[in-house]
């Protein structure tokens, strides 16, 4: 056993010894704030989302004629039934399920609409 004391310290190959570790890598300050800009960025995005559910459960409780216009133009009048994350249900001459990636703007029925 006293052998053992004579041996050179067991390396990694890149530097580090049992003696001597290798030095941890510096946290850097970006990261960090990184972090705080999306937390805000993400309390915006959640403000925005409630006013938006806000305002569609106040015009399906009131049954609201509504226009909605389309990236493409089309209009579509109707009063919207439901809606999830991603779409609105619109009653009107025919039903139809309509995503809002796809819509410009929508206004209440008798309102110009610019």
């Amino acid at each position: 056993m006293g052998d053992q004391a004579n041996l050179p310290a067991a390396s990694n190959g890149k530097g580090a010894t049992a003696d001597r570790p290798l030095p941890r890598a510096k946290k850097h300050g970006p990261a960090a704030m990184a972090i705080q800009l999306t937390s805000h960025a993400a309390e915006e995005e959640n403000a925005q989302r409630q006013a938006e559910l806000f305002y569609l459960q106040k015009q399906i409780q009131a049954q609201t004629p509504m226009v909605i216009v389309l990236e493409d133009g089309e209009r579509i009048e109707g009063c919207i039934e439901w809606y999830d994350r991603n779409s609105l249900k619109v009653r009107g001459k025919a039903k139809a399920l309509i995503y809002k990636s796809a819509i410009k703007y929508m206004y209440k029925l008798g309102d110009t609409g610019r």
